[in-house]
Parts: C-alpha cells; sequence; structure tokens
C-alpha cells in the first residue's frame, strides 16, 4: 500500500467530486512553425564591446534605423534576416517595432543586443532608468501591437544586456531593480518582447537571454507559439519572468528551456479579461520560479494544460497565486507528467500571495488536478485557500514527493494523496531532467559581403585550372559562346534512331555517333565537332573519352524533353549484369570507349561511379538542348529499393551525369534526371581543378545529387528535390582544401515536389562529403572503445580506426548568390553536418579554414605536425556563403 505523508493522510474526509474536461488545451491545431520567407538580409557589421557585465563603454555600432527601415519596407509573410558577415556576428539596436505580418529572423550564430541607452527606451517623461513611483516609464526593446501573424524566428540570440552598466549611469539594469526594491520603488526599465492585442504571435527556436526585466509579455493576445525557444538570465535578475500570458487566449509554449530570475511561466488576467485555452507542452525549467498562474488572476484563468514538464532548481514548482487585491476564478487546470528536482515548494497552491493585501477579489481555484507529478527530492506542499466558504478544489492522482516533505493544507477539497516518491511511480523522472542546452555560437548561414560576393561572379570563379593552391590563370567565358547565345551548327554526325545509318555521317546510336567522332579527332583534335540528335528517346549508354576532339553534343526539339538519352544502372548492379545490358552496344566501339567499358564489367558490384548514364572525359564538351536520364526506379518514382519487398538492403546510387576530369564542360538548357547522386564532378586527380557551366538548366534528385571535387558554376538553372526522404541535401562536394572554388549557384531556383516533408522545411542544401572516411575523429564513435586518429590511410580496423589527409583535406565548399529557396530548405540551418555524432563518418558543417582548423586540434590532430601546414589560413578562406538569397 502507498504511504501518503502523515499531514495528508487525513485528507480523505476532504473528498469532493472534480470534474475536468479530457483536454483542457490550446483551441488551435498546432504543430512546428515554418519560419516565413525573407524579405531582406542584414549582415553584421560591427559588434559590441567589451562583455563584462561591469564594463561602462558604449556600444560601437546603432543598428536600429536600418532593422526598422527592413521591417517596415518588408512584405506581410515575410521576415528581416539578420545574418553573420565577414566575421561578424553581432547586432546592436534601440527599441524595434514588428508590423503585422512581418517577422525577425535572426540566425544561428548571430546576436542582437538591446542597446544600453535609456534615453532611446524613455516614453517622453524621461524616467527611463531611474526608480519612481510608477513602473511603465520604459518602451520594450520589441513591440508588436495590433498585428496579425508576426513572429521572431531562428536559432539567433536576443540579448537584453540587463547585467551591463547603462550607459550615463553607475549601474546595470538588474542593480536598479534590486536598489528600488530596497527603496520600495518602481524601477523603470525595458521589457524584452512585448506584444499587445495581435493574433497569432510566433516564438521559434530563438535564445533569449539577460533581459532587464520580463522576457515576454502577451497582452490581450489570441493565439500565441513559442516552440523550441530557450531562456536564459541568472537567477538573481529581478522581476525578469520568462513567458506571462495576461488575458490572452489559444497559447502553446512547447518543448522550451526556460532559467530565469522570477517566474519561469506566470499565467495571469487582468480586468481586461480572462487568460484561456493553453498548452505548456514538453518544456524544462531550471532556476525561477516555476510554473506560475497569479498572481493577477481577476480576469479569470481557465482550461490550462500543463504536461510533460521537468523543473530543476526552481524555488516553486506548480505554483498558483493571488490574493485578495487581485483575485478571481481559476479553473479547469491539469497538470500532467511532471517532474520536479531540487524544488523548495513542489506544489505551492495559495490564496494570499501578499499578505497583506487588501480587497474584496476572493481568489477561487476549482477543478484544479494532479496527475502523474513528482518531486525527486524533499519540499513543502502547499495547498490553501481562502477560507472555509471558499475552498480549493484539488485532484490528486499518482503525486509524490520525497520523504522528509513537508505540507500546509487548509480550506481544501483534496481528492488523493501526495505519496512518497520512493514509492511511487517516479523512477523515469531522472533521465527526463536533462541539463541546460547551451547556446551555440557558430554562425549557421553566413553571409558574404559584397567585395567577398564579387569574387564568385562566373567569370572569377571559371578562370583558374591546375593544381589545387598553384592553379594557372585561364580566363573562360562561356556565356560568350555561341552555344549559350543559341547559334545554328552545321553538324558533322546526325543522330536519328529513325533514319538508315550511314556510319559516317548518319547513325541510330548516340555512341555509334560518338565512336566516329573519335576516329575522326585523330586527323584533326583541335577542331570541334558537333553532333545533331533528333527528338526521341536513346535507351543506351554514352560513354565520350578524353581523346575526343571538343565535341558539342545537341538536340534541336522544341525544348531539353524532346530529346532523351536514358539508361536504367544502380550501384548494387553485378559487372555480370551491367555487361548483359550494355555489352554489345561497345562490342564495336572505338578502342578508348571500350577502355572505360572494361573499367566496369569484372567488378563484383559496379558502385556509383559506373552508373552513369552519360559518362564524359571529353575536355571542353558541350551539351544543349538534351535530357540526360538515369531512370533507375522512374517507373515507381522511389529512389530506395531497399524499402522495396525482396530487395536486398545495399546502396543504389544511380548517376544522370559524370563529368569525370573534363576541362571547361559547358552545358546550356539541359535537363539531368535521376534520384541519388544525379550528377557527379570530379577533377582529374585530388587536389586539381577542372571547370563545368550549367546554364539555364535542369537538376533534380533526392540526395547528394549533385556531388564532387570539380568547379562548377550552376547559372539561371533549377534545382528540384524530390522529397519521399525523411531528408535531404541538394549536394555533397568534396572541395579540396586548397581548391579556390567549389560549387557555385547564382541566380538559380531551389524547387520541390510538395511531399510532406518538403512542405515540413526538413531539406538541406548540403552536407560536405566525407571522402573516403572509414572513421570521424571529430567525435567519439558509438562503438564501445573505439577510437578514430589520423593515419597514413583511412581505415575500419578495431578497436582503432584511421583517417587519412585526402578526407581531412576534402572539406567541400559551396556558395549561393541571388537564388530562391523553396520552403523545404531548412530556413535555419541549411548546411547539414554530415552523419550524425556517433557515425563513423561523422564531420560537423565546416564553414571556413578556422573551423577545418579547430575541427581537426580538437580532434587531437596538430595540423602543423601531422600534416605539415605552416599557419592558420588569415583571412580564413571561405567554405559555405550566401549572398542575397531569399526564401519562399
Amino acid at each position: 500500500m502507498k504511504r501518503g505523508l502523515p499531514d495528508l493522510a487525513l485528507t480523505a474526509s476532504l473528498l469532493c467530486a472534480i470534474t475536468l474536461p479530457a483536454q483542457a488545451q490550446d483551441s488551435r491545431k498546432v504543430q512546428e512553425p515554418l519560419a516565413p520567407p525573407t524579405c531582406s538580409t542584414l549582415m553584421a557589421t560591427a559588434a559590441v564591446s567589451t562583455p563584462a557585465s561591469t564594463s561602462t563603454a558604449t556600444s560601437v555600432s546603432d543598428d536600429t534605423a536600418r532593422i526598422q527601415q527592413a521591417i517596415n519596407h518588408c512584405a506581410a509573410g515575410q521576415a528581416v534576416r539578420l545574418s553573420a558577415a565577414a566575421g561578424q556576428n553581432e547586432f546592436v539596436a534601440g527599441p524595434l517595432t514588428l508590423r503585422s505580418g512581418v517577422s525577425l529572423l535572426i540566425d544561428q550564430g548571430v546576436t542582437l543586443y538591446a542597446s544600453r541607452n535609456p534615453k532611446l527606451y524613455d516614453r517622453g517623461a524621461g524616467t527611463c532608468g531611474k526608480i519612481t513611483d510608477a513602473s511603465k516609464g520604459c518602451k520594450p526593446f520589441i513591440s508588436a501591437q495590433n498585428t496579425e501573424g508576426s513572429g521572431i524566428y531562428g536559432e539567433g540570440i536576443i540579448d537584453g544586456q540587463g547585467g551591463r552598466v547603462v550607459e550615463g549611469l553607475s549601474e546595470s539594469w538588474w542593480q536598479l531593480a534590486r536598489r528600488a526594491q530596497k527603496e520600495d520603488g518602481h524601477q523603470n526599465v525595458p521589457r524584452l518582447i512585448e506584444v499587445t492585442g495581435s493574433r497569432n504571435f510566433t516564438l521559434h527556436r530563438i535564445a533569449l537571454r539577460n533581459s532587464p526585466n520580463f522576457h515576454v509579455t502577451l497582452n490581450g493576445v489570441d493565439g500565441f507559439t513559442a516552440w523550441g525557444v530557450r531562456i536564459d538570465t541568472p537567477a538573481t535578475a529581478r522581476n525578469t519572468d520568462g513567458i506571462d500570458p495576461v488575458s490572452s487566449r489559444n497559447i502553446t509554449i512547447a518543448h522550451s528551456y526556460i532559467r530565469t530570475g522570477d517566474d519561469n511561466i506566470a499565467i495571469k488576467a487582468n480586468s481586461s479579461g480572462p487568460s484561456e485555452n493553453i498548452s505548456v507542452l514538453h518544456n524544462h525549467f531550471y532556476s525561477g520560479h516555476g510554473m506560475s498562474i497569479g498572481s493577477e488572476t481577476n480576469g479569470g484563468v481557465r482550461r490550462v494544460l500543463v504536461e510533460d514538464l521537468a523543473l530543476d532548481g526552481t524555488t516553486s514548482g506548480l505554483r498558483i497565486k493571488s490574493d485578495i487585491s487581485r483575485g478571481g476564478i481559476v479553473e479547469q487546470v491539469r497538470y500532467r507528467d511532471v517532474c520536479q528536482r531540487n524544488v523548495k515548494t513542489p506544489i505551492d497552491i495559495s490564496t494570499r500571495y501578499n499578505p497583506r493585501a487588501s480587497g474584496k477579489l476572493i481568489p477561487l481555484y476549482r477543478d484544479i488536478a494532479l496527475e502523474s507529478v513528482h518531486s525527486l527530492t524533499p519540499g513543502r506542499v502547499v495547498i490553501a485557500g481562502y477560507d472555509a466558504a471558499h475552498p480549493l478544489q484539488v485532484k490528486l492522482d499518482q503525486v509524490s514527493v520525497a520523504q522528509g516533505s513537508a505540507s500546509s493544507i487548509e480550506f481544501a477539497n483534496v481528492s488523493g494523496t501526495v505519496d512518497s516518491a520512493e514509492n511511487s511511480g517516479s523512477s523515469n523522472c531522472e533521465q527526463r531532467l536533462l541539463p541546460y542546452p547551451e547556446m551555440v555560437a557558430r554562425a549557421s548561414r553566413p553571409q558574404l559581403s559584397l567585395e567577398q560576393a564579387k569574387l564568385y561572379n562566373y567569370s572569377e570563379v571559371l578562370k583558374f585550372v591546375g593544381m589545387a593552391g598553384k592553379e594557372r590563370v585561364d580566363p573562360w567565358d562561356p556565356l560568350n559562346d555561341p552555344l549559350a547565345r543559341g547559334a545554328s551548327f552545321t553538324p558533322d554526325y546526325i543522330v536519328d534512331q529513325n533514319a538508315a545509318a550511314d556510319g559516317v555521317k548518319l547513325f541510330r546510336t548516340v555512341q555509334q555517333a560518338v565512336n566516329r567522332a573519335i576516329s575522326d579527332s585523330k586527323r584533326d583534335p583541335a577542331r570541334r565537332l558537333y553532333l545533331l540528335i533528333r527528338p526521341g528517346i536513346y535507351h543506351e549508354l554514352v560513354y565520350v573519352p578524353a581523346v575526343t576532339a571538343p565535341l558539342t553534343m545537341y538536340g534541336e526539339g522544341k525544348d531539353a524533353s524532346a530529346t532523351r538519352i536514358t539508361a536504367k544502372l544502380d550501384a548494387s548492379n553485378s559487372g555480370a549484369e551491367y555487361s548483359a545490358r550494355h555489352g554489345a552496344q561497345f562490342s564495336d566501339a572505338a578502342p578508348e570507349v571500350q577502355a572505360m567499358y572494361a573499367t566496369v564489367k569484372d567488378r563484383s558490384q559496379i558502385g556509383t561511379m559506373a552508373t552513369a548514364t552519360v559518362w564524359v572525359q571529353n575536355n571542353g564538351f558541350q551539351a544543349r538542348n538534351l535530357t540526360f536520364e538515369n531512370a533507375y526506379n522512374k517507373d515507381i518514382g522511389n529512389a530506395r529499393a531497399e524499402e522495396l519487398p525482396n530487395v536486398n538492403n545495399v546502396h543504389h546510387q544511380a548517376l544522370a551525369l559524370q563529368v569525370d576530369g573534363a576541362d571547361k564542360a559547358q552545358f546550356e538548357n539541359v535537363r539531368l534526371l535521376g534520384f541519388q547522386d544525379t550528377l557527379y564532378l570530379k577533377s582529374p586527380q585530388i587536389g586539381s581543378t577542372s571547370r563545368s557551366f550549367f546554364n539555364k538548366s535542369y537538376i533534380e534528385g533526392d540526395v547528394d545529387f549533385i556531388f564532387g571535387d570539380s568547379t562548377a558554376y550552376f547559372y539561371q538553372s533549377e534545382i528540384r528535390t524530390l522529397g519521399d526522404r525523411g531528408t535531404s541535401y541538394v549536394a555533397a562536394p568534396d572541395t579540396h582544401l586548397n581548391t579556390r572554388y567549389g560549387f557555385v549557384f547564382d541566380q538559380c531556383h531551389f524547387t520541390h515536389d510538395n511531399s510532406a516533408n518538403a512542405r515540413a522545411g526538413k531539406f538541406s542544401l548540403l552536407r560536405q562529403w566525407f571522402h573516403s572516411a572509414r572513421c570521424s575523429p571529430y567525435a567519439p564513435v558509438a562503438v564501445d572503445g573505439y577510437t578514430c586518429s589520423y593515419g597514413s590511410s583511412n581505415g575500419y580496423q578495431t578497436p582503432k580506426g584511421t583517417v587519412a589527409r585526402t578526407s581531412l583535406e576534402a572539406v567541400g565548399k559551396m556558395v549561393v548568390l541571388n537564388s530562391r529557396f523553396g520552403t523545404h530548405i531548412n530556413r535555419l540551418t541549411p548546411w547539414s553536418d554530415w552523419n550524425k555524432k556517433g557515425a563513423l563518418s561523422y564531420r560537423p558543417a565546416q564553414y571556413n579554414s578556422d573551423d577545418h582548423w579547430n575541427y581537426m586540434q580538437q580532434a587531437g590532430i596538430d595540423p602543423v605536425r601531422d600534416l605539415g601546414y605552416t599557419a592558420r589560413p588569415a583571412p580564413a578562406m571561405i567554405f559555405l556563403g550566401e549572398f542575397n538569397n531569399s526564401d519562399e
């Protein structure tokens, strides 16, 4: 039999029937928000001076005007993005006002600081920053009044600088608040975020810290979502509530982490009206005064659900507080599945919050239910109604606190008992009490400055070729080539599957024409040859070896889809299967083509690089108005054969096009169709540079579908993600550390096929291909006793693997400029890690050469001793970056 606490065992005589709705919560259907598209991106240009809390230094920049101007000119439904650039990741501003429908999006690693100049916040009476008889002399840092659909998004930080000395004063905002408490006055300090009379306001994944006063206040709001929010302010900072809904309705606060100097959450209701339909779900609280209702309850609080809450170190746990100066009805409140540790008062329900209060507004609490609520450490239980005429009504079901706890029960109808935690169902609480997640300092969407962006003009990117770090200048202007200008050509060869072939100029298959071009090239290797392909579907492989003279292959159909070269190979096919399907077409091919075929035909599995429908080794190769397709699983619309019945769980990469060591490969109005690994761009050798250019083209796939280590420029093209996976990556470059440029996308449109995962924004622009690695030194591998360190080769030896220089230096580079991202691209963190921590090939995203250097050092690899580097590159080399992009 469970044992109740001694002075609660007598509560059986106070039983009464209590009813509660099955679900008391936000009446909206709430799911994780999706960040809105960007109307403009502002780049950080300066930083805050010395961050010491005692510093009297002033901020060295003021971004108020440009942020507010961007907000004022932003269309409804869009957001102003604050991004890092040129080594800067901080903004400083005075009060900002969000317009209806307009949001603020702060990138990970970026901090927006509230100015410490009290004059900027003053409401006109000159009282901001002073102690007076009233406390409303300061404007909030960010305000939203009578807005619809506005919000603050991003994984960045908003810092109120509450602990730093206020400009023109000798104390911080928090010190001012403490002094006001001692002097029995009111501090005039700014709140961080204040939303008034608004509908459907959102906070998503943003971090709020060091607020001078309340972090988030909602006044008369209908519809508010805080999802994945982090609030962090010292426990000693007075009146720094986390989130306070006041006379507001339809509120959801979910998946958030809150530690403050006052109430973690305080639901209030004043004479403006009730607070109702509130869900507090899956949250973690740390220092603070707990999950509170009150003290203003005179407007009425009803239909509140607190579920899956972990409190670790708060003063109170589940708290309802009010008094006769501001009391009202609090009803239909359910606390369910709550774990507490080191909480002084795990249950704190009181109607005499201020014992000196006067008035006639008697607090009345009824229909309060606690279900599966546990405290692992001793603490007080307070359940106190106002008087016998106004008793509390509380139902307890599986409620426990640790032995040694005390309690105070009066004027309360209590159903159920508070048991000892040692004899309750609290055993799973320990694992739910997680440490506070530290805030990430690295920028997740680094922006290029204008001067940096100029270095990514196509003519600049495409003018370098040769060994990485020692490239020679060889200017190339593909947009000035007749191919891009739409010139007509006189064909040397014509492919028409319905014509009578003559073997000289007219051919039935593309490969036969290429064979002839190889032969003719030997007579005049410098003359460009032109191969016209008439409309139709050509079921074949096409191999173009390096010995071919520069070859232009083009279609004459109304668009690229009229002429399609297609095959159906995937990496799991055996050499025997490959030969059975395609051996006949190579039986009389040119010797150089047969040599390419011979590298594949005897393999047990042909592997990714042998799956290409079109395999090009030809320098100066060109293609226009054509479709190259790998039709693997296109008939069923599923890239992953391992999900189909009776198929072995193996890899099924399938290339439509492989540009293999060819330099100056140019593609105009081509369509590349496939799923995984549609396009492979390979340099002649590791640590060398070759160039490809794609203009007005279309490339599709579902994961890693543009990959390789060469330099490639994608211009005015559509890059489409096929969304049947849970996650997807557009690109997987393994660019060498010293290669100047990897993949550059300029004026491109990143689209999707409207799958559920795409609409949810689960996909990424890139993960940097950890080329040939067999283990990762960047995080512990999820194999007991296994380690990975630098070695002469890549190996998965047990218990110690090695990672080679070739993998460490395959850093992967990609820049996107002047482009549009569909909703499928994660707007907060579009650049992904390679796999997850614990995986053999895990590597965190590396945004620049500083990341590369730092991660190696953290892994115990000395760049100087082990790799022979002389010094850290300065300035840092750009690996990943953006400029002037927009989100849909």
